[in-house]
């Protein structure tokens, strides 16, 4: 049986995350990046890279990474998800780099825990495990390409596939509208030949390995969304005084909070058992991931949703944070496969249908 209870080690690595954001990052840091969507923030990805050593978390020891596992990434996505933190965590250090670590390229993998750079997966957003095209030419929208230094690149068919890392001279790159400017999306267009560093059926399984791995992690980052949006509510609704009462002791109000607050538990449970079995190899990390993000998505739209209904007003505008988590929340709805397609993929996995 799965242990969904936090370690030492994981409470101490949490810590560590929340008390660096809360000194270097606000919301109007990302709020910044929907006004002047140029906004620099590379110095957040070199903290939280560099000094917490965040990009070598999931890299191989041999590689000269820390060789963590997925419960400690996923605590890290937690803590990113309460901040909305504008950082390629999801998309480089872990994505990407589970791929590279399926088709074991120490040399970009040695580059990758450093930091000092960082990698992209060029398939779209949307796809998902078992679910995705090899790029011929062109590729949109594909997520953490903006400032990404190399590009993993699957191309290619059958026996034919390959992947490949390319450098930045090797793609061109169009930004395209974002709902979520913390992060972005691009189109990647193919211009090099790039370095191939697995073929066929091994590059099929790297990128399947990515894939499921960032559908599983990001579920952690949606609950940490949810927890956020439920803990300032609760606080906004026992302080927001209306009619001479806190707006919090109104039975409606007390119902729908109750009502999202088993919920966020609930994704809470999810989340951890899909980082567990995916850190444990267990054979039911399948089936995990698809729970998670077919139930961890619609819990973050719709915690961030009564966020916005909840602070009344206030919610309603650009000064107030609890936008930017209701875009990060409808976008990773829809990334790495919408909870429709994980329900279909789940009723297969449990043979409700052949």
């Amino acid at each position: 049986m799965s242990d969904l209870l936090y370690s030492d080690v994981e409470e101490s690595l949490r810590a560590s995350v929340r008390s660096a954001l809360a000194k270097r990052l606000d919301s109007a840091t990302v709020a910044a990046l929907y006004d002047t969507p140029g906004t620099d923030v590379s110095s957040l990805w070199k903290l939280l890279a560099g000094e917490l050593g965040l990009a070598a978390l999931l890299v191989p020891e041999q590689h000269g990474g820390a060789g963590a596992g997925a419960r400690e990434a996923a605590v890290v996505l937690e803590e990113l998800g309460r901040a909305v933190v504008p950082a390629p965590f999801l998309t480089s250090a872990v994505i990407a780099t589970t791929a590279l670590v399926a088709a074991d390229d120490a040399e970009t993998l040695a580059a990758l825990a450093t930091g000092d750079v960082t990698a992209v997966l060029v398939v779209p957003w949307t796809a998902r495990r078992g679910h995705w095209s090899p790029v011929t030419v062109g590729c949109e929208p594909v997520a953490g390409v903006l400032d990404a230094d190399l590009f993993v690149v699957p191309d290619g068919s059958g026996d034919d596939l390959q992947l490949r890392v390319l450098g930045r001279d090797e793609v061109e790159i169009e930004q395209l509208i974002s709902l979520d400017m913390s992060r972005p999306l691009a189109r990647v267009t193919v211009i090099g030949e790039g370095r191939p560093v697995a073929a066929g059926a091994a590059a099929r399984d790297a990128v399947d390995a990515a894939l499921g791995a960032g559908a599983a992690l990001m579920a952690s980052e949606q609950y940490g969304i949810a927890r956020h949006c439920l803990e300032t509510t609760v606080e906004y609704a026992k302080t927001r005084v209306q009619f001479a009462r806190p707006v919090g002791s109104f039975q409606a109000i007390k119902h729908r909070l109750a009502d999202l607050y088993l919920e966020v538990v609930q994704a809470q449970a999810v989340a951890r058992h899909a980082a567990d079995t995916l850190a444990t190899s267990d054979p039911d990390q399948l089936v995990a991931q698809a729970v998670a993000q077919s139930y961890c998505s619609d819990v973050a739209v719709h915690a961030a949703e009564e966020g916005l209904q909840l602070h009344g007003g206030i919610g309603m505008t650009w000064e107030h944070p609890i936008h930017l988590y209701l875009k990060r929340a409808k976008s990773d709805q829809l990334a790495l496969g919408t909870p429709a397609r994980h329900r279909e993929d789940l009723s297969v996995l449990v043979d409700l249908v052949p």
